[in-house]
């Protein structure tokens, strides 16, 4: 296996662990690539990848975090369905997997998506069967770009929890938070976040503690910015990764400085905006400042409260400026007009009250694509979670994508009789912060 592997031009196996499970060889990979596809012949990088193998008559799946790469054995939902191959790739400009210098005017979904392709013609000649593609959060955002630009490429895609969002600051991301949970959970929430702002020069005391406390440094947003980002965050973060319980662990106005601090970190993480959380994230702000998108945070309950009214926005946590690369308002929308109407065996997942769930991608029956809804689903909503019902289609037309039969027994349940694999959706929270995995 690894003599075909060194043969693809390219390609060099840098390690194999031993053996995570049965029947299952895991390998360290790198493929280099142009830095820009536009021009193949200039400079290059290397692209890291892990390579789960089972046989190379088995299924490949082309998974992706969308970030860097998970460094450890495990498999996507739909490798364990499919009980086939695994390819995950680091997105470039993630990690070890960026150009030197970075020069990040290469750094957009089409440059992305070519890497993706030139992977697939590489190791398409070894591994012969049927191909499919996955991802979670923004990984199923460059799952799903990396079809549009490249349909032929893999014969089935299925992405969790994609993002879709129109321009750096999409207000209907405040809509949303204004519906999902209960009216009382809502205002329990806005209360907390006045109480952090009224209460600003008493808590930020605190917070310098507990950066010390930690080793943490704020000197690119300072204490008072990071403070306030934190607390525009936490709406948007109670309900991306928690449920209506969480509610119940908000402090009510006037708790201890401390109590309050600590749920600033636990739900929003103070330290996702500190120097290395910020220089960590920078790629990821990036992308979302000038193509990918984010969101908006309703700010119109705390009029006279801010001190950077408008502020929690990409541009805001890159450390340099974004002027150079203004927002192309194009990309997106063409990716998402072509899924809509063209877009064929395409699967998306999402959560009922997961905020990215906001723009969801469209899609069509009769494309053989279909998108689904976890109830009461946060981002970490998967197949399993759906009612029978929707998973067996889900499960059939999976199965008729990938041309093997699918397991149709949840995930926990086969790990625990037959040794498996962790089975992960890779939906990942931004990078540095408290739910990054």
């Amino acid at each position: 296996m690894v003599s075909a592997l060194q043969a693809i031009p390219g390609l060099t196996v840098v390690s194999e662990t031993p053996a995570p499970a049965p029947g299952v060889r895991f390998f360290f990979l790198t493929y280099e690539q142009p830095v820009d596809h536009l021009h193949p012949q200039g400079r290059r990088f290397q692209q890291r990848l892990t390579l789960l193998h089972r046989s190379t008559q088995l299924p490949m799946v082309l998974a992706t975090t969308g970030y860097d790469l998970l460094p450890f054995p495990f498999q996507t939902e739909v490798t364990y369905l499919t009980q086939g191959n695994q390819l995950l790739v680091e997105q470039r400009f993630f990690g070890p997997s960026t150009p030197q210098p970075a020069t990040y005017q290469h750094l957009n979904l089409e440059q992305a998506a070519a890497d993706h392709h030139r992977i697939v013609n590489a190791l398409k000649p070894l591994y012969t069967a049927r191909w499919l593609s996955t991802g979670g959060s923004k990984g199923g955002m460059a799952s799903a770009y990396h079809r549009a630009l490249y349909p032929q490429d893999v014969n089935g895609t299925v992405a969790y929890v994609a993002p879709n969002s129109h321009g750096p600051q999409d207000p209907s991301y405040i809509q949303f938070l204004r519906r999902v949970g209960t009216a009382a959970c809502r205002e329990r929430i806005r209360n907390f976040q006045r109480d952090v702002l009224t209460r600003r020069e008493e808590l930020l005391p605190a917070v310098a503690e507990y950066a010390w406390a930690t080793g943490l440094s704020f000197d690119f947003l300072g204490l008072d910015k990071a403070m306030e980002f934190a607390t525009l965050e936490l709406p948007f973060s109670i309900w991306q990764y928690g449920d209506a319980s969480v509610c119940e662990a908000i402090p009510l106005p006037g708790a201890p400085a401390a109590a309050v601090v600590d749920v600033l970190n636990d739900i929003s993480g103070i330290y996702a905006f500190d120097d290395t959380g910020i220089e960590r994230s920078a790629t990821y702000y990036f992308q979302a400042g000038t193509q990918l998108g984010s969101y908006a945070s309703d700010e119109s309950h705390l009029q006279g409260l801010l001190h950077y009214p408008r502020q929690y926005a990409p541009a805001s946590l890159v450390p340099f400026s974004l002027k150079p690369y203004p927002f192309n308002p194009f990309s997106v929308p063409l990716i998402e007009g072509w899924v809509k109407l063209f877009g064929q065996r395409m699967m998306f997942v999402y959560g009922e009250n997961d905020p990215w769930s906001t723009n969801p991608f469209q899609v069509s029956q009769r494309n053989d694509s279909y998108r689904y809804f976890v109830a009461g689903g946060n981002h970490n909503s998967s197949l399993f979670d759906l009612p029978e019902a929707e998973r067996t289609q889900a499960l059939e037309r999976l199965s008729a994508w990938a041309g093997v039969p699918v397991n149709a027994l949840a995930p926990g349940a086969r790990r625990a009789q037959a040794g498996e694999l962790p089975v992960l959706t890779l939906a990942r929270q931004r990078p540095g912060s408290p739910l990054h995995h």
